[in-house]
Protein backbone atom coordinates (compact mmCIF):
# COMPACT_ATOMS: atom_id res chain seq x y z
CA UNK A 1 0.00 0.00 0.00
CA UNK A 2 1.47 3.32 -1.13
CA UNK A 3 1.98 6.41 0.94
CA UNK A 4 -1.74 7.50 -0.17
CA UNK A 5 -3.20 4.73 -0.08
CA UNK A 6 -2.13 5.17 3.78
CA UNK A 7 -3.15 8.87 4.21
CA UNK A 8 -7.22 7.74 3.22
CA UNK A 9 -7.46 4.34 4.81
CA UNK A 10 -8.48 3.69 8.58
CA UNK A 11 -7.12 1.60 10.55
CA UNK A 12 -10.55 0.76 11.77
CA UNK A 13 -13.35 3.20 11.73
CA UNK A 14 -14.84 0.28 9.26
CA UNK A 15 -16.69 -0.26 11.78
CA UNK A 16 -17.95 2.88 12.52
CA UNK A 17 -18.73 3.42 9.12
CA UNK A 18 -19.09 0.27 7.08
CA UNK A 19 -22.69 -1.00 7.86
CA UNK A 20 -22.95 -4.32 6.68
CA UNK A 21 -25.07 -7.12 6.93
CA UNK A 22 -24.18 -11.05 7.69
CA UNK A 23 -21.43 -12.64 5.30
CA UNK A 24 -19.98 -16.10 5.94
CA UNK A 25 -17.31 -14.77 3.71
CA UNK A 26 -15.44 -11.97 3.61
CA UNK A 27 -17.57 -8.51 2.14
CA UNK A 28 -17.38 -6.73 -0.66
CA UNK A 29 -16.28 -3.29 0.78
CA UNK A 30 -19.26 -0.91 0.59
CA UNK A 31 -16.72 2.24 1.26
CA UNK A 32 -13.86 2.53 -0.94
CA UNK A 33 -10.47 2.01 0.83
CA UNK A 34 -11.63 0.16 3.77
CA UNK A 35 -11.75 -3.75 2.32
CA UNK A 36 -9.71 -5.68 -0.21
CA UNK A 37 -11.77 -7.63 -2.44
CA UNK A 38 -10.04 -7.46 -5.17
CA UNK A 39 -8.18 -4.68 -4.28
CA UNK A 40 -10.23 -1.57 -4.20
CA UNK A 41 -13.27 -0.08 -4.65
CA UNK A 42 -16.12 -1.30 -6.71
CA UNK A 43 -18.60 0.14 -8.74
CA UNK A 44 -22.30 -0.50 -9.12
CA UNK A 45 -22.03 -3.37 -11.63
CA UNK A 46 -19.01 -5.07 -10.23
CA UNK A 47 -20.62 -4.37 -6.31
CA UNK A 48 -23.69 -6.13 -7.77
CA UNK A 49 -21.70 -8.90 -9.62
CA UNK A 50 -19.59 -9.91 -6.72
CA UNK A 51 -21.98 -9.74 -4.02
CA UNK A 52 -24.59 -11.93 -5.71
CA UNK A 53 -21.34 -14.52 -6.26
CA UNK A 54 -20.15 -14.62 -2.53
CA UNK A 55 -20.47 -18.29 -2.19
CA UNK A 56 -23.22 -17.38 1.09
CA UNK A 57 -25.37 -15.98 -1.37
CA UNK A 58 -25.33 -18.71 -4.17
CA UNK A 59 -28.22 -21.08 -4.89
CA UNK A 60 -29.47 -22.88 -1.74
CA UNK A 61 -28.78 -19.53 0.50
CA UNK A 62 -32.00 -18.62 2.69
CA UNK A 63 -29.88 -15.18 3.85
CA UNK A 64 -32.20 -12.36 2.55
CA UNK A 65 -28.96 -10.17 2.47
CA UNK A 66 -28.59 -10.93 -1.47
CA UNK A 67 -32.36 -10.50 -2.00
CA UNK A 68 -32.16 -6.50 -2.25
CA UNK A 69 -29.06 -5.11 -2.81
CA UNK A 70 -30.83 -2.02 -4.20
CA UNK A 71 -31.03 -1.06 -0.63
CA UNK A 72 -27.27 -0.71 0.44
CA UNK A 73 -26.23 3.06 0.08
CA UNK A 74 -23.74 3.77 -2.43
CA UNK A 75 -20.23 3.87 -1.25
CA UNK A 76 -18.80 7.24 -0.86
CA UNK A 77 -16.44 6.34 -3.84
CA UNK A 78 -19.23 5.71 -5.70
CA UNK A 79 -20.71 9.28 -4.78
CA UNK A 80 -17.22 10.55 -5.95
CA UNK A 81 -16.87 11.58 -2.66
CA UNK A 82 -13.36 9.56 -0.92
CA UNK A 83 -14.02 8.66 2.43
CA UNK A 84 -11.81 10.96 5.19
CA UNK A 85 -10.62 12.83 1.89
CA UNK A 86 -10.37 16.88 1.99
CA UNK A 87 -13.77 16.81 0.36
CA UNK A 88 -15.46 14.13 2.55
CA UNK A 89 -15.05 16.48 5.55
CA UNK A 90 -16.08 19.29 3.31
CA UNK A 91 -19.82 17.25 3.17
CA UNK A 92 -19.72 16.37 6.68
CA UNK A 93 -19.52 20.37 7.84
CA UNK A 94 -21.65 21.72 4.99
CA UNK A 95 -24.27 18.93 6.82
CA UNK A 96 -23.71 20.49 9.83
CA UNK A 97 -23.98 24.17 8.53
CA UNK A 98 -27.69 23.20 7.76
CA UNK A 99 -28.38 20.77 10.60
CA UNK A 100 -27.35 23.25 12.92
CA UNK A 101 -28.33 26.75 11.56
CA UNK A 102 -31.63 25.49 10.46
CA UNK A 103 -32.55 23.75 13.52
CA UNK A 104 -31.73 26.70 16.10
CA UNK A 105 -33.37 29.15 14.00
CA UNK A 106 -36.78 27.40 13.77
CA UNK A 107 -36.98 27.33 17.69
CA UNK A 108 -36.22 30.52 18.03
CA UNK A 109 -39.40 31.39 19.52
CA UNK A 110 -38.96 28.64 22.08
CA UNK A 111 -35.42 30.24 22.78
CA UNK A 112 -36.60 33.56 23.58
CA UNK A 113 -39.10 32.20 26.14
CA UNK A 114 -36.74 29.58 27.71
CA UNK A 115 -33.53 32.70 27.94
CA UNK A 116 -36.57 35.19 29.44
CA UNK A 117 -37.84 32.51 32.08
CA UNK A 118 -34.09 32.31 32.95
CA UNK A 119 -33.12 35.56 33.51
CA UNK A 120 -36.78 36.92 34.48
CA UNK A 121 -38.48 33.84 36.49
CA UNK A 122 -40.83 36.38 38.88
CA UNK A 123 -42.12 37.79 35.68
CA UNK A 124 -41.96 34.69 33.20
CA UNK A 125 -43.60 31.87 35.49
CA UNK A 126 -44.37 29.13 32.80
CA UNK A 127 -44.29 28.66 29.34
CA UNK A 128 -47.60 29.29 28.32
CA UNK A 129 -47.41 33.23 30.13
CA UNK A 130 -44.26 33.22 28.53
CA UNK A 131 -45.32 33.24 24.70
CA UNK A 132 -48.17 35.34 25.97
CA UNK A 133 -46.34 37.94 27.66
CA UNK A 134 -43.60 37.94 25.06
CA UNK A 135 -46.59 39.21 22.11
CA UNK A 136 -48.02 41.11 24.23
CA UNK A 137 -45.75 43.80 25.10
CA UNK A 138 -43.49 43.14 21.93
CA UNK A 139 -45.93 41.63 19.52
CA UNK A 140 -45.49 38.20 17.19
CA UNK A 141 -42.17 39.77 15.63
CA UNK A 142 -40.73 39.52 19.43
CA UNK A 143 -41.04 35.30 18.98
CA UNK A 144 -38.19 35.76 16.83
CA UNK A 145 -36.03 38.32 17.89
CA UNK A 146 -32.38 36.99 17.67
CA UNK A 147 -32.76 34.58 14.84
CA UNK A 148 -29.88 36.39 12.64
CA UNK A 149 -27.02 35.68 15.37
CA UNK A 150 -28.48 32.06 16.00
CA UNK A 151 -28.46 31.26 11.99
CA UNK A 152 -25.40 32.39 11.80
CA UNK A 153 -23.41 31.56 15.02
CA UNK A 154 -25.17 27.81 14.97
CA UNK A 155 -24.25 27.58 11.17
CA UNK A 156 -20.65 28.13 12.41
CA UNK A 157 -21.17 25.90 15.24
CA UNK A 158 -22.54 23.40 13.58
CA UNK A 159 -19.89 23.27 10.47
CA UNK A 160 -17.29 22.41 13.17
CA UNK A 161 -18.87 20.41 15.83
CA UNK A 162 -19.63 18.31 12.61
CA UNK A 163 -16.94 18.21 10.22
CA UNK A 164 -14.32 18.38 13.14
CA UNK A 165 -16.07 15.26 15.29
CA UNK A 166 -15.94 13.33 11.94
CA UNK A 167 -11.95 13.89 11.52
CA UNK A 168 -10.82 13.27 15.41
CA UNK A 169 -13.26 9.95 15.60
CA UNK A 170 -11.19 8.73 12.57
CA UNK A 171 -7.91 10.33 14.07
CA UNK A 172 -8.63 9.11 17.56
CA UNK A 173 -9.34 5.39 15.68
CA UNK A 174 -6.01 5.75 14.33
CA UNK A 175 -3.83 6.26 16.47
CA UNK A 176 -4.80 3.83 19.20
CA UNK A 177 -5.06 0.94 16.27
CA UNK A 178 -7.81 -1.28 14.95
CA UNK A 179 -8.45 -3.85 18.22
CA UNK A 180 -8.85 -0.61 20.99
CA UNK A 181 -10.75 1.74 18.53
CA UNK A 182 -13.44 -1.31 18.86
CA UNK A 183 -13.07 -2.00 22.30
CA UNK A 184 -13.24 1.55 23.57
CA UNK A 185 -15.30 2.90 21.14
CA UNK A 186 -17.77 5.08 23.29
CA UNK A 187 -14.10 6.64 24.36
CA UNK A 188 -13.63 7.42 20.76
CA UNK A 189 -17.01 9.04 20.82
CA UNK A 190 -16.64 11.15 23.65
CA UNK A 191 -12.67 12.34 22.90
CA UNK A 192 -13.80 13.21 19.14
CA UNK A 193 -17.08 15.41 20.07
CA UNK A 194 -15.35 17.21 22.98
CA UNK A 195 -12.51 17.84 20.98
CA UNK A 196 -14.65 19.47 18.21
CA UNK A 197 -16.68 21.32 20.70
CA UNK A 198 -14.08 22.98 21.95
CA UNK A 199 -12.88 24.55 18.15
CA UNK A 200 -17.07 25.23 17.80
CA UNK A 201 -17.63 27.57 20.52
CA UNK A 202 -15.29 29.93 20.19
CA UNK A 203 -17.07 30.44 16.48
CA UNK A 204 -20.38 30.59 18.45
CA UNK A 205 -19.60 32.74 21.42
CA UNK A 206 -19.92 36.32 19.82
CA UNK A 207 -22.93 35.37 18.47
CA UNK A 208 -24.30 33.96 21.97
CA UNK A 209 -23.63 37.25 23.32
CA UNK A 210 -25.36 39.11 20.86
CA UNK A 211 -28.58 36.81 20.80
CA UNK A 212 -28.95 36.89 24.68
CA UNK A 213 -29.05 40.17 24.67
CA UNK A 214 -31.62 40.68 21.91
CA UNK A 215 -33.73 38.22 23.18
CA UNK A 216 -34.03 39.49 26.77
CA UNK A 217 -33.40 43.09 26.71
CA UNK A 218 -36.00 44.95 24.79
CA UNK A 219 -34.47 48.23 23.25
CA UNK A 220 -30.74 46.85 23.44
CA UNK A 221 -30.38 46.21 19.70
CA UNK A 222 -32.67 45.23 17.11
CA UNK A 223 -30.42 42.13 15.89
CA UNK A 224 -26.86 41.14 14.46
CA UNK A 225 -25.97 44.54 13.00
CA UNK A 226 -26.58 46.55 15.73
CA UNK A 227 -26.11 44.08 18.43
CA UNK A 228 -22.51 43.03 17.51
CA UNK A 229 -20.64 46.90 16.97
CA UNK A 230 -23.15 48.25 20.34
CA UNK A 231 -21.45 45.49 22.56
CA UNK A 232 -18.04 46.35 21.40
CA UNK A 233 -18.44 49.76 22.17
CA UNK A 234 -19.36 49.45 25.63
CA UNK A 235 -17.54 46.21 26.80
CA UNK A 236 -14.57 46.15 24.00
CA UNK A 237 -14.15 42.48 22.34
CA UNK A 238 -13.99 40.65 25.53
CA UNK A 239 -17.60 41.36 25.73
CA UNK A 240 -18.32 39.08 23.02
CA UNK A 241 -16.34 36.55 24.57
CA UNK A 242 -16.92 36.91 28.49
CA UNK A 243 -19.64 33.51 27.96
CA UNK A 244 -17.25 31.38 25.99
CA UNK A 245 -16.04 29.78 29.74
CA UNK A 246 -19.77 28.76 30.71
CA UNK A 247 -20.60 27.84 26.88
CA UNK A 248 -18.11 25.26 27.44
CA UNK A 249 -19.05 24.14 30.56
CA UNK A 250 -22.43 24.05 28.93
CA UNK A 251 -21.90 22.65 25.25
CA UNK A 252 -19.00 20.36 25.57
CA UNK A 253 -20.38 17.64 28.02
CA UNK A 254 -23.84 18.39 26.17
CA UNK A 255 -21.97 17.53 22.48
CA UNK A 256 -20.04 14.64 24.38
CA UNK A 257 -23.93 13.14 25.23
CA UNK A 258 -24.96 14.40 21.71
CA UNK A 259 -22.82 11.98 20.08
CA UNK A 260 -21.75 9.44 22.05
CA UNK A 261 -25.68 8.59 23.22
CA UNK A 262 -26.93 9.08 19.13
CA UNK A 263 -24.14 6.43 18.31
CA UNK A 264 -25.20 4.32 20.86
CA UNK A 265 -28.97 4.02 20.11
CA UNK A 266 -28.56 3.84 16.81
CA UNK A 267 -26.40 0.60 17.17
CA UNK A 268 -28.57 -0.76 19.97
CA UNK A 269 -31.85 0.21 18.22
CA UNK A 270 -30.38 -1.61 14.91
CA UNK A 271 -29.88 -4.53 17.06
CA UNK A 272 -32.48 -4.77 19.20
CA UNK A 273 -35.48 -3.00 17.48
CA UNK A 274 -35.42 -2.90 13.90
CA UNK A 275 -36.27 -6.57 12.25
CA UNK A 276 -33.42 -6.45 9.89
CA UNK A 277 -30.23 -5.49 9.48
CA UNK A 278 -29.29 -2.28 8.49
CA UNK A 279 -27.64 -2.86 5.04
CA UNK A 280 -31.39 -4.11 4.58
CA UNK A 281 -32.86 -0.83 5.67
CA UNK A 282 -34.10 1.22 3.35
CA UNK A 283 -32.90 4.80 2.89
CA UNK A 284 -35.77 6.38 5.16
CA UNK A 285 -35.96 3.59 7.47
CA UNK A 286 -32.51 4.36 8.33
CA UNK A 287 -33.22 8.45 8.38
CA UNK A 288 -35.76 7.37 10.86
CA UNK A 289 -33.44 5.76 12.92
CA UNK A 290 -31.28 8.79 13.51
CA UNK A 291 -34.06 11.04 14.18
CA UNK A 292 -35.39 8.81 16.56
CA UNK A 293 -31.86 7.93 18.18
CA UNK A 294 -30.68 11.82 17.68
CA UNK A 295 -34.43 12.66 20.15
CA UNK A 296 -33.73 10.36 23.09
CA UNK A 297 -30.11 11.61 22.68
CA UNK A 298 -31.62 14.97 23.21
CA UNK A 299 -33.21 14.77 26.22
CA UNK A 300 -29.89 13.39 28.13
CA UNK A 301 -28.18 16.40 26.60
CA UNK A 302 -30.68 18.85 27.81
CA UNK A 303 -30.26 17.85 31.72
CA UNK A 304 -27.14 17.01 32.01
CA UNK A 305 -25.86 20.88 30.39
CA UNK A 306 -28.95 22.83 31.88
CA UNK A 307 -27.10 24.31 34.65
CA UNK A 308 -24.15 25.90 32.44
CA UNK A 309 -27.18 27.00 30.43
CA UNK A 310 -28.66 29.15 33.23
CA UNK A 311 -25.34 30.35 33.50
CA UNK A 312 -24.41 31.46 30.03
CA UNK A 313 -28.23 33.05 29.91
CA UNK A 314 -27.07 34.87 33.07
CA UNK A 315 -23.64 36.16 32.24
CA UNK A 316 -24.79 37.38 29.15
CA UNK A 317 -27.71 39.47 30.53
CA UNK A 318 -25.76 40.71 33.45
CA UNK A 319 -22.49 42.74 32.86
CA UNK A 320 -19.75 42.72 34.95
CA UNK A 321 -21.29 39.41 36.55
CA UNK A 322 -19.34 36.64 37.40
CA UNK A 323 -19.63 32.80 38.38
CA UNK A 324 -20.13 32.54 41.57
CA UNK A 325 -22.43 35.79 41.38
CA UNK A 326 -24.60 33.83 39.34
CA UNK A 327 -24.83 30.79 41.53
CA UNK A 328 -25.44 32.86 44.52
CA UNK A 329 -28.01 34.75 43.43
CA UNK A 330 -29.88 32.17 41.25
CA UNK A 331 -29.64 29.13 44.15
CA UNK A 332 -28.53 25.85 43.32
CA UNK A 333 -31.90 24.60 42.74
CA UNK A 334 -33.12 27.04 40.54
CA UNK A 335 -29.29 26.57 38.65
CA UNK A 336 -30.57 23.08 37.57
CA UNK A 337 -34.45 23.24 36.87
CA UNK A 338 -35.28 26.84 35.85
CA UNK A 339 -36.69 26.44 32.36
CA UNK A 340 -35.81 22.94 32.18
CA UNK A 341 -39.01 21.05 31.08
CA UNK A 342 -39.25 24.00 27.86
CA UNK A 343 -35.76 23.33 27.15
CA UNK A 344 -36.07 19.48 27.29
CA UNK A 345 -38.86 20.14 24.57
CA UNK A 346 -36.53 22.22 22.28
CA UNK A 347 -33.02 20.00 22.45
CA UNK A 348 -34.79 16.85 22.10
CA UNK A 349 -36.81 18.01 19.08
CA UNK A 350 -34.00 20.21 17.37
CA UNK A 351 -31.41 17.52 18.15
CA UNK A 352 -33.60 14.76 16.60
CA UNK A 353 -34.01 17.16 13.38
CA UNK A 354 -30.17 18.29 13.22
CA UNK A 355 -29.31 13.77 12.91
CA UNK A 356 -32.26 13.28 9.99
CA UNK A 357 -30.89 16.31 8.52
CA UNK A 358 -27.29 15.78 8.89
CA UNK A 359 -27.89 11.78 7.85
CA UNK A 360 -30.21 12.91 4.73
CA UNK A 361 -27.78 15.04 3.53
CA UNK A 362 -24.87 12.44 3.66
CA UNK A 363 -27.05 9.65 1.64
CA UNK A 364 -27.47 12.69 -0.80
CA UNK A 365 -24.26 13.05 -1.30
CA UNK A 366 -23.51 9.59 -1.44
CA UNK A 367 -22.46 9.04 1.96
CA UNK A 368 -23.23 6.03 4.41
CA UNK A 369 -25.76 7.28 7.20
CA UNK A 370 -24.10 7.64 10.69
CA UNK A 371 -23.82 4.57 13.95
CA UNK A 372 -24.39 1.31 13.21
CA UNK A 373 -24.63 -2.22 14.78
CA UNK A 374 -21.23 -3.23 15.24
CA UNK A 375 -21.34 -6.94 14.00
CA UNK A 376 -18.84 -9.24 14.84
CA UNK A 377 -16.96 -11.60 12.19
CA UNK A 378 -18.42 -15.24 12.08
CA UNK A 379 -15.91 -17.93 12.93
CA UNK A 380 -15.14 -20.72 10.82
Amino acid sequence: MDLAERKNSSMLPEFLYNHRGSYSSPPPPVVGGMGSYGGGALSSSSLHRRFMTTPALTAGSSSSVGKAPEFIIPAASEGKIKMFSPEYYRACAIGGTLCCGLTHMAVTPIDVVKCNMQIAPEKYRSIAGGFSLVVKEQGATGLFRGWAPTLLGYSIQGACKYGFYEYFKKTYSDMVGAENAKKYKTLIYLAGSASAEVIADVGLCPFEAVKVRVQTQPGFAKGLVDGFPKIIANEGVGGLYKGLVPLWARQIPYTMMKFATFESTVEALYKYVVPVPKSECSKSTQLGVSFSAGYIAGVACAIISHPADNLVSFLNNAKGATVSQAVNQMGMRALFTRGLPLRIIMIGTLTGAQWGIYDAFKVFVGLPTTGGVVEEPKKD
